[in-house]
């Protein structure tokens, strides 16, 4: 049995329709917790955060250098993949725009690396423009493990596993190329408003 399964209907709710909310999507107030594997703890003192690829040089910071640089608090809307929303949530975080500054580069697509082996891919532009954040902070607390902590990419406008947990890097690109659910089937983009949640949606 493979991994995507479009039989998956999410938890039916009574409730009115709002707005806010993408079609086939229902409200939660809890934060569910979904993963491909297990919970990676990397210690601060080892953990570390870079833009490769398709760039002029490259860019580290240690924990201690990325959470020096200014951060943003931010309320954003989230859709998860598997059909539940969640409003109104507060995070803090850097902003990918700061990470990019003085960047060269000519690449149009990004791949995020994360602890535990996870990828996704995103095109460069809805990385920028005030569009997505490294979160280390939700809802006025450090980012727990189960939620992608110590920082995890935060994008959104996109289904949420394009928001990828335990995020150590982006790596630059010329060309798109699949991530680890999307290779599983998932759609390359997943604008939640368009309901792409898999390959030909």
């Amino acid at each position: 049995m493979g991994f995507v399964s479009r039989a998956f209907k999410g938890r039916p709710r009574d409730q009115p329709r709002d707005a806010r909310v993408p079609p086939g999507q229902y409200l939660v107030r809890d934060f569910p917790v979904l993963s491909a594997g297990p919970t990676p703890h990397t210690p601060l003192a080892e953990w570390s955060f870079s833009i490769d690829g398709e760039v002029d040089a490259e860019k580290h910071w240690t924990w201690e250098e990325l959470r020096a640089l200014p951060s943003e608090t931010v309320t954003r809307d989230i859709h998860c993949v598997t059909k539940w929303s969640k409003l109104d949530t507060i995070w803090e975080g850097v902003s990918v725009d700061t990470l990019l500054e003085g960047v060269e580069t000519a690449a149009d697509y990004v791949m995020a690396v994360c602890d535990g082996g996870y990828t996704t891919n995103l095109p460069l532009e809805d990385l920028t423009g005030g569009k997505a954040w490294i979160a280390h902070a939700f809802d006025g607390q450090p980012l727990e493990s189960q939620h992608g902590g110590p920082g995890r990419l935060l994008v959104p406008h996109l289904y949420f596993w394009k928001s990828a947990k335990w995020i150590r890097g982006l790596r630059l690109m010329n060309d798109d190329s699949p991530g680890f659910w999307e290779t599983y089937g998932y759609h390359m983009y997943g604008d939640p408003w368009l309901e792409q949640r898999y390959s030909g949606d």
